[in-house]
């Protein structure tokens, strides 16, 4: 198990085992929030915070939505707004503890234009 946290620690968010690989999106929305995103199946994160701790944004097509701690502003994962099965969440892998996530592949994502990973 790893556990990454906000700032403040208002938010934590549990995944079943360190990531294999890490991805820099380009897209108009991450790369505004400087996020690295750790891709996990949906049905094995566990997000804990108390209710109200958190704030949803939701846009484009509205498909998935990127959470942040309402205290720290630290954003913390993203999400499918209908989770069906094999839907999958980003946890926003510089919420670890450098070195749990140190060795991953690190992906860069064309999410500006093409969709392709392009390593």
């Amino acid at each position: 198990m790893l556990t990454a946290t906000c700032h403040c620690g208002a938010v934590r968010i549990t995944v079943p085992r360190r990531p294999r690989s890490l991805t820099l999106c380009n897209c108009s929305i991450c790369r505004r929030l400087g996020a690295l995103w750790a891709y996990c199946p949906a049905d094995k994160v566990r997000v804990e915070a108390a209710p109200g701790a958190t704030h949803a944004y939701a846009w484009g097509d509205r498909t998935l939505r990127f959470v942040r701690c309402k205290s720290c502003g630290c954003v913390t994962h993203w999400e499918p707004l209908k989770r069906r099965p094999g839907s999958k969440m980003g946890v926003n892998a510089r919420n670890f503890e450098p070195h749990e996530v140190a060795g991953a592949r690190l992906r860069r994502l064309d999410g500006a234009s093409s969709w392709k990973y392009l390593d």
